[in-house]
C-alpha cells in the first residue's frame, strides 16, 4: 500500500517549477515506464506549456492547482482546480493559463 499527499506533492513540484528555467517540474508518483498505468504530478508556471505531442494511450488530467487549457487539433478545454479532463486521441498540448499543477494518469495501450 502507498499513501501520499497530492497537495504536498503539488506544492513541491510548483516550487521546483518556479525555480526552473524551463518553468516546469514533474514527479511520477505511481507506476512508471514498465507499467501499464503511470501517474505523474506536473507543475507549469503561468504562460508555459507542454508542447504538442501524441497521446501514448488512455489519459486523464486532474487539475490540482491553478488553471490550464488542454488543446487538441480540433478542440480546447479549460480546467481549474478539481476538474477532470479526458485527453483525446491524437496530438495535443497543455498550456498553463496561470501557475498550475495537474495529476496526469496514463494507461498505455498495447503495442500492435
Amino acid at each position: 500500500m502507498l499513501k501520499l499527499s497530492l497537495d504536498a506533492c503539488a506544492r513541491q513540484q510548483l516550487t521546483a517549477a518556479r525555480s526552473s528555467s524551463a518553468g516546469r517540474a514533474a514527479h511520477t508518483v505511481v507506476g512508471g515506464h514498465g507499467n501499464v498505468m503511470r501517474q505523474t504530478v506536473i507543475a507549469l508556471t503561468g504562460g508555459r506549456e507542454l508542447g504538442e505531442h501524441e497521446n501514448p494511450g488512455e489519459a486523464t488530467l486532474v487539475v490540482l492547482h491553478g488553471r490550464v487549457r488542454l488543446v487538441s487539433e480540433k478542440d480546447s478545454w479549460d480546467g481549474r482546480r478539481g476538474d477532470l479532463l479526458v485527453v483525446s486521441d491524437g496530438r495535443h498540448r497543455l498550456e498553463a493559463v496561470e501557475d498550475a499543477v495537474v495529476l496526469l494518469t496514463v494507461a498505455k495501450l498495447a503495442q500492435k
